[in-house]
C-alpha cells in the first residue's frame, strides 16, 4: 500500500534516504536467531516474532525497518546446544554502533522493537549512551501494557515465561509450520529464574526440554489476541493509533 513502511534490506539506499527525509521513523527489531525454545519451537522463535511484528507495523505505518538483530544477551539458555549469548557489554556496544549508523542515515527517530527480556537492560543502556537527538524509543513487547492485559486474559498455565503457552500460541499464529506440538512438554512445577539447566533434576532451574510453562495449552486464537495487543503497544510507543 503506498505510503506504508519499507524494509531496508529489500530496497535501495535512495529510497531509504527519501523515506527518512520525509519524516518516516526507523524501526530496529531485536530477536534471537540462536536461542533454545524447547523441543517444539525453532531456535529463531524470537527472530520470527520480531520480523512478523515489524511487518505488521509496516503494513499500518510509514516506517523504515532495519534488519532484525539476531545476536544478543541471552545468558539463561547457554546450556542448550546452539544457543548463543553475547555479554551485556558487548551487546550494548554493538547496539550503540548500529543505532549510530541509523542516525547517520538521517532517521528522525528510532523505535527499537525488542522481543527479549534479558536484552532490556543492555538496550536501555545503549539508548542512554546515544543521547537525546534524534529520539530513540524502546518497546519491550513482552512487557507492554496491552500485552500484559491480554496475557492475563488468555493464560491458563500456573506459571511460565519461556517457550510456554504464550510464546507457543504466538508461534501457532505466525508460523504454524514451525511448531511441533507433538514434542511440546510442560515444565511448570517450580519457579524458574536465572540460568536454566538440563542436567540436574534437583536444581531449582532444572528444565530438561528448555521450557518454562505449559505449551500444551497453546492455541492460534490466543496467539492472535496476544499479537493484537503487542501491535497496540508498538503503535502507542510510536505515538500513533491503530488502523
Amino acid at each position: 500500500m503506498p505510503g506504508r513502511g519499507i524494509f531496508v534490506a529489500q530496497t535501495t539506499w535512495s529510497e531509504v534516504s527519501a523515506r527518512l527525509r520525509r519524516g518516516d521513523w526507523a524501526v530496529l527489531p531485536v530477536g534471537a536467531e540462536c536461542k533454545q525454545h524447547g523441543l517444539h519451537l525453532p531456535m529463531n522463535t524470537d527472530h520470527l516474532q520480531a520480523h512478523w511484528l515489524a511487518g505488521a507495523l509496516a503494513a499500518q505505518q510509514p516506517v523504515v525497518v532495519w534488519p532484525t538483530v539476531g545476536y544478543g544477551h541471552y545468558p539463561a539458555f547457554v546450556d542448550y546446544p546452539g544457543s548463543c549469548s553475547l555479554t551485556a557489554a558487548t551487546f550494548s556496544a554493538m547496539l550503540v554502533e548500529i543505532l549510530a549508523g541509523i542516525r547517520l542515515a538521517g532517521a528522525p527517530g528510532i523505535l527499537i522493537l525488542n522481543t527479549g527480556i534479558s536484552t532490556i537492560g543492555p538496550l536501555r543502556r545503549a539508548v542512554r549512551r546515544c543521547g537525546a537527538a534524534p529520539e530513540i524509543r524502546l518497546c519491550n513487547v513482552y512487557q507492554g501494557t496491552h500485552f500484559r492485559a491480554a496475557e492475563a486474559t488468555v493464560s491458563e498455565q500456573p506459571r511460565g515465561g519461556h517457550a510456554d503457552e504464550i510464546e507457543t500460541s504466538i508461534m501457532l499464529k505466525i508460523a504454524p509450520d514451525r511448531v511441533e506440538m507433538g514434542k511440546a512438554q510442560p515444565c511448570n512445577g517450580r519457579e524458574i529464574s536465572g540460568r536454566f539447566n538440563r542436567w540436574d533434576p534437583g536444581a531449582a532451574n532444572y528444565s530438561p526440554s528448555g521450557v518454562y510453562g505449559d505449551p500444551t495449552l497453546a492455541s492460534a486464537a490466543k496467539g492472535q489476541r496476544l499479537l493484537d495487543a503487542m501491535l497496540l503497544d508498538l503503535l502507542e510507543t510510536l505515538g500513533v493509533g491503530g488502523d
